[in-house]
């Protein structure tokens, strides 16, 4: 036996072994006489020899689980080639009643999510035979190869992308029918209304470099699809690139070396309000998993109380926001992953796009970035002249109407570790990193679009994908030109339901808050047309967040309401009207009806 620095040693039984001879050989030498110990040199080179130097190891010091920062499994991408395309060649047929899959591949494409909810039924599905190989066909040793009969379910997936011409696909491989890279979960992503069709992908790619962060793995896949629903023996029809995106579930939890048996929520639609009514325990009176999972979805532990502790904490305004970080957050996790999404532009993260993550043993809950479709799209809207992204969706201001984020941003330490993170992902996110990386997504992307069935819905001409191509790089400095912009603005705020009191229509909207303690005023003006040419009602620099005037006739009316700090600074209301050109900020459409009656126009996205 060995010791740490490699030197044999005694174990145990040699030990008690030696001594026994010790004794039986005092007890044959009887009347011998023995010399002193210390006279004999020789036996003190032995006792010398038999001495175990004892040495100290240096030890590592030990990790708190609620101290830990989230860190990715990097080699799992090792072996990514981000040029290469997957050839997948799928086969469609009617399941059966009970698996939800006796439905017609033309059924699958005929309806968006939305319309299933107006039925009231689940997303129709198919059954589908997946096989992986190359242009050729389906390849020995791959997925699917030399079978016949289905191994997976296939339905749509996304939200408003299910209302597309083409459609986005979840393709579910059956259990014991083998995995594709060690997922049975195959997100195919059509990006039909994203001109470049690799930005889900440059966005990930961008992620996987940023140790503060956990991304996903994708990679382009070419599907081919054969339609045996309503009659057998037809053949594979192109359905052009996709990008397949790693699903976040169990399998993906262990897979990046984090705990699956942890808490994970897809978030679909939520501020971090507490949402009595709603947010409960399974076993809760009232429990209702359908409005539960409209907000999160449940990916993970279905055990709900950690979530509810944090989130009844978080809104308790007499608990520091410090304390409720402490206790429940990984500021770096919220710092880099907001850090990020502001500087590449992907607004449509306030309330979604997002996973929630906590680790089953841990009090933490980190953010895991899903869904990037929409970065560096801000070249691209001003091409098509849409008017998103603008007004109080760049820069922090995006953020505020949600209550973590909101409560986040007050705290003055929290925006210079923000401000830190900004400069770190600034100096990553460069002109050149994009450059390269664009010029490699577009030699696969761009032979797809010039060919159909993509070229027949391609949202760009080729000379449009070009300027779009080449400016995307710089909108990381644009955007972090807006984000500087935004901490010297008012924060944007809810305008109230107007109301009727006898001929008085008042109006009423939530205080601006500003960084600097500023003084906050408002202008408030009442139209008849949303560009605000027909002005019924104007009043400047008031003080508090009300106004009011006389009830006009009956008719469909704008109010629009603008906050300005004392530097001059001016900022929108978070509400806004629709258009096919896109949002017109800072403004709510109401109709007055019999005089006395006011009806708000709402949009549900």
């Amino acid at each position: 036996m060995r010791n740490w620095k490699g030197e044999r040693t005694l174990t145990g039984i040699k030990k008690i072994n030696l001594i026994s001879a010790v004794l039986v050989s005092l007890s044959l030498c009887g009347g011998c006489t023995l010399e002193k110990a210390g006279n004999s040199s020789q036996d003190q080179t032995v006792q010398e020899d038999n001495k175990t130097e004892q040495v100290k190891a240096e030890k590592a010091e030990k990790e708190e689980i609620n101290e830990i920062h989230l860190r990715d499994k990097d080699s799992l991408y090792e072996n990514d080639d981000d040029t290469s395309v997957v050839t997948m060649y799928l086969t469609v047929s009617k399941g059966n009643s009970s698996e939800n899959t006796y439905h017609t591949w033309k059924e699958i494409n005929s309806y968006s999510v939305y319309d299933y909810e107006d039925m009231g039924v689940e997303r129709y599905q198919v059954a589908g035979l997946l096989q992986v190989g190359d242009e050729n066909g389906p390849t020995q040793g791959k997925v699917g190869y030399g079978e016949s009969v289905p191994n997976a379910t296939v339905q749509i997936r996304g939200q408003t992308s299910s209302q597309n011409a083409q459609k986005n696909y979840k393709i579910e491989l059956k259990k014991n029918k083998g995995t594709w890279r060690g997922q049975r979960t195959i997100n195919l992503n059509k990006h039909m209304t994203e001109g470049m069709r690799f930005r889900n992908k440059l966005a990930y790619d961008l992620i996987r470099g940023i140790p503060q962060m956990v991304g996903l793995r994708t990679q382009f896949v070419h599907l081919y699809v054969k339609d045996n629903t309503e009659e057998p023996g037809g053949k594979f029809e192109d359905y052009g690139i996709y990008t397949q995106v790693e699903q976040l579930n169990k399998t993906a939890l262990k897979s990046h070396g984090l705990d699956s048996n942890g808490q994970l929520y897809k978030i679909n639609s939520f501020e971090f309000y507490r949402y009595e009514d709603i947010i409960k325990k399974e076993d809760d009176a009232g429990y209702d998993k359908t409005a539960f999972e409209k907000m999160l979805e449940i990916k993970g532990d279905s055990d709900h109380t950690k979530l509810i502790d944090m989130l009844t904490d978080l809104n308790d305004t007499s608990q520091p926001i410090e304390d409720i970080l402490d206790q429940y957050f990984d500021r770096e996790n919220l710092t880099y992953w907001m850090a990020y999404q502001i500087l590449t532009g992907n607004v449509d993260t306030q309330n979604r796009n997002t996973y929630l993550y906590s680790p089953q043993n841990s009090n933490i809950w980190y953010l895991i970035a899903w869904d990037n479709d929409t970065s560096f799209m801000r070249t691209e809207y001003n091409i098509k002249n849409r008017s998103d992204q603008g007004s109080w969706e760049c820069g922090v201001s995006n953020y505020w109407g949600n209550v973590l984020f909101q409560r986040c941003l007050q705290s003055e330490d929290f925006r210079e570790e923000l401000d830190a993170a900004i400069q770190d992902l600034r100096s990553y996110l460069s002109v050149d990193r994009i450059s390269s990386m664009i010029e490699e997504y577009r030699t696969v992307t761009q032979k797809y679009l010039n060919q159909m069935p993509d070229q027949m819905y391609a949202p760009l001409t080729e000379a449009k994908y070009e300027t779009i191509a080449s400016a995307i790089p710089s909108e990381v400095e644009q955007n972090y030109e807006l984000y500087k912009e935004s901490l010297e603005k008012p924060m944007p705020f809810f305008i109230g339901k107007p109301v009727i009191e006898g001929n008085i229509l008042k109006f009423n909207w939530d205080a601006s808050y500003d960084f600097d303690a500023e003084t906050v005023t408002y202008t408030v003006e009442l139209a008849k047309d949303y560009k605000f040419n027909e002005i019924v009602f104007r009043k400047n620099n008031i003080q508090i967040p009300e106004a009011e005037t006389t009830v006009p006739a009956d008719g469909q009316y704008f109010v629009r309401v603008r906050a300005t700090n004392t530097s001059g600074q001016t900022q929108d209301a978070f509400d806004y009207y629709i258009t096919d050109a896109g949002k017109n900020y800072g403004m709510k459409c109401f109709y007055i009806t019999g005089g006395q009656n006011v009806e708000e126009d709402i949009y549900e996205e």
